[in-house]
């Protein structure tokens, strides 16, 4: 017998460890996919049937029942900071109150339009500040805003992470586990910087400078992480040189299931069979950059979409565009050779066009509504 995951560690244990079915003796077991498992301790027993506990996920406001995820956009910002700049240099950034009342007004339109759901990856390199979100999402009251925890980085680990945990193991001769788990752990179960949000998603990246040992270590401490809370994961991928292939290595070797983890700008490639390869070994591909037509066009994005729905891989997608209300990464001016990078690009422009090509809307609603809601639904420890 099969009920959903729990919205975090032990807490659907902890449901019915406190319900007359685990007084009847029924107790939990997970298989490798994390799916829970209710067996019964007691002989006598084994022909009751147990109430499933609704699964939920944690959100800037707290948690919600992943029944009501609505469409969801797995992969988008509100703002990419790089904090250092930004308090030495604040002139761009300008006024706080201007920025905060411009992301309310997009997010509040693009809940209008029928996404009720964010998944928001900024973590450390990306300029994380959950106060401020905070103050966002209490004026957005019909959009979820769930947050991330982890570390963004192609290359070396932030300069925090030099001289602690593994770094020390060969002055120490013995092994130092690396902070960064339980940094991510605590994030997850006790909330981030004591403003009491929990994050609901693993995040790491790896780039075209491939499995560097910076980006290793960083994705071998969410994959612990993972295992130890069950929150899924996205990945920040280079598609055009393979890289999903390289965190598939290192993901096997911490005994990650596929199921559990996104692929972040899948989309990026038009390659299908590699795609494809990617889907059968579980993963779930990230269409996630509409808009950033720069070395693409969003032709070749849809048409990839519709590639993949056509060889039966809609259940392996999900849609987002990487998009934020502020990014000091880029020019300003810069940004007018992008002008579908918006959160509205996929419900103006993409929809219509997979439609036209023969996508369902079936398919387009699992890509939106029950894909995420499976991720988030997985999510026992194991």
């Amino acid at each position: 017998m099969h009920a959903q995951g729990g919205r975090r560690t032990g807490r659907v244990r902890q449901a019915f460890s406190d319900s007359p079915v685990a007084e009847a003796g029924w107790g939990w077991q997970s298989d490798y996919g994390g799916e829970a498992v209710l067996h019964s301790y007691s002989r006598s027993h084994r022909q009751q049937t147990a109430r499933s506990v609704m699964t939920q996920v944690e959100t800037v406001r707290g948690p919600v029942d992943t029944a009501a995820l609505g469409r969801t956009y797995m992969h988008e910002h509100i703002f990419v900071l790089t904090p250092d700049v930004q308090q030495n240099y604040p002139d761009e950034w300008g006024d706080e109150d201007s920025r905060v009342e411009d992301a309310v007004q997009k997010l509040n339109e693009l809940a209008t339009r029928g996404v009720s759901t964010i998944v928001d990856p900024t973590v450390i390199g990306l300029g994380r500040y959950i106060p401020r979100i905070q103050r966002i999402a209490a004026q957005v009251p019909d959009l979820n805003i769930v947050v991330a925890t982890g570390c963004y980085t192609y290359g070396d680990v932030p300069f925090f992470f030099h001289y602690r945990g593994p770094a020390l193991e060969a002055a120490l001769g013995q092994p130092v586990p690396d902070p960064m788990v339980d940094m991510f752990v605590g994030d997850i179960t006790e909330g981030i910087a004591g403003t009491g949000v929990k994050a609901g998603m693993l995040k790491c990246a790896i780039d075209e400078q491939g499995m560097t040992g910076g980006v290793e270590r960083v994705m071998r401490a969410v994959a612990k992480a993972h295992r130890r809370t069950g929150t899924p994961i996205t990945i920040h991928t280079h598609p055009g040189s393979r890289q999903g292939l390289a965190a598939k290595r290192v993901l096997d070797d911490e005994g990650v299931d596929p199921r559990r983890v996104v692929l972040g700008h899948s989309g990026d490639s038009s390659d299908a069979d590699h795609l494809q390869a990617l889907a059968e070994a579980g993963f779930v591909l990230g269409m996630d950059r509409f808009g950033i037509n720069l070395e693409t066009t969003f032709e070749a994005r849809a048409d990839t979409v519709v590639e993949m729905c056509r060889r039966g891989f809609a259940e392996n997608m999900v849609l987002a565009h990487d998009a934020a209300c502020y990014i000091d990464w880029i020019e300003p001016w810069a940004l007018a050779a992008t002008p579908q990078w918006h959160y509205l690009h996929i419900i103006d422009d993409v929809l219509p066009y997979l439609l036209d090509k023969g996508v369902t809307e079936d398919q387009i609603e699992t890509m939106l509504t029950g894909n995420p809601r499976r991720i988030f639904e997985n999510v026992e420890p194991y």
